[in-house]
């Protein structure tokens, strides 16, 4: 007769008594139960569990040697995620013995003599919730490994979407993808010197190019002006990093908020004399310092339209002589070490020739 719900599961049945682990077998194969794993000697517990893998425990309480609470210590210690129900075999009903077992990790009770109906019952019961288990256990993983797969390609895409923002930040000023592109590897080199986690390092690297898209919101009388801005319109200009910060509010990832921070305050200086808040010091966030030294760096070594590309020596000192104004000393300091590191980076992403 086979009108188990789960021939095939395997059920572990532990008794110090041959006779019960008989009967057993004999009630559960006649159920159509199939693969039926017999221990007498409750040291052999541990073995029998790692080599067959069981659906479900029957467990005996009162053995020599070691009891049945001891071995359900034992079978919790493997830390398994899919440790199946135990079901204590017992004479016992009181109060106080079955709240024990119940703590032990017993998840229910057959009463000693055996009832068919009853033991049939609740095989069947427990067997069906442990495969119920293992499914959702499964599942778990391929759902999990599902969310990681979509993280990935939401990150992917708003990397995306942050390079293409700042590189047309980048072109409304008459500049080139190259100069994100060098000054946020700059960004990320001169963290990774002071100290940041790669994490952070990557942040900045993806932040960074996010700096000047405030000036998407500057008119092109003003942003495009080939010659000097006069006061009104420099107070105009300075508005680009309020703006950037506002377009950038709101936002809860880490990304969106370092590259909010840069936009605000990378035109801020060390001694307090900056915009648009006149920050000073430590006050400015350690992203905006660092994005401070390395556009001005590679703003300085480049041509523009309306002017020549210093040379590498002019604009270091100029950084050496602003260390402690403009700029955060103690990055002056890495920047000087690094000179090398830098200057290789501006030789790697170079400029389009033009026609």
């Amino acid at each position: 007769m086979n009108d188990a719900a789960n021939p095939h599961a395997c059920i572990l049945v532990v008794d110090d008594e041959a006779v019960n682990l008989k009967l057993l077998d004999r009630m559960l194969r006649g159920q159509g139960y199939e693969n039926l794993i017999l221990v007498q000697d409750p040291r052999e517990v541990l073995n029998a569990y790692r080599e067959h893998q069981p659906d479900l425990i029957l467990l005996d309480i009162n053995m020599p040697h070691i009891d049945g609470y001891q071995v359900m210590d034992q079978l919790k210690g493997l830390g398994d995620p899919l440790l199946p129900p135990i079901v204590i075999l017992t004479a016992q009903r009181t109060q106080d013995y079955l709240l024990r077992a119940l703590d032990a990790g017993a998840r229910d009770f057959i009463s000693k003599p055996f009832d068919r109906n009853e033991l049939l019952m609740r095989v069947r019961n427990l067997l069906d919730a442990q495969l119920a288990h293992r499914v959702l256990y499964n599942q778990k993983d391929v759902f999990e490994q599902m969310v990681r797969e979509r993280t990935r390609e939401l990150h992917h895409t708003r990397l995306q979407v942050v390079q293409r923002l700042g590189m047309a930040a980048e072109y409304r000023d008459e500049e080139t993808g190259c100069h994100i592109l060098r000054m946020s590897h700059m960004c990320a080199l001169l963290a990774k010197e002071i100290g940041w986690s790669d994490a952070d390092c990557d942040l900045i690297l993806n932040a960074s190019p996010m700096h000047d898209i405030g000036k998407i919101g500057i008119p092109d009388a003003i942003l495009l002006k080939p010659g000097k801005l006069e006061g009104h319109e420099w107070e105009v200009m300075k508005t680009h990093a309020s703006i950037g910060a506002q377009l950038l509010e709101d936002e809860d990832s880490d990304l969106i908020r370092m590259a909010r921070d840069i936009a605000l305050t990378h035109h801020e200086k060390w001694d307090g004399s900056g915009y648009p808040q006149g920050l000073a010091g430590e006050a400015i966030p350690q992203a905006g310092r660092i994005a401070a030294l390395a556009d001005v760096f590679d703003a300085l070594t480049s041509e523009r339209p309306y002017k020549k590309a210093w040379t590498v020596e002019a604009a270091v000192e100029l950084i050496k002589e602003n260390s402690g104004k403009h700029f955060d000393p103690t990055l002056v300091e890495v920047f000087l070490r690094k000179l090398p590191c830098i200057v290789a980076i501006k030789e790697k992403f170079v400029e389009p020739e033009a026609g």
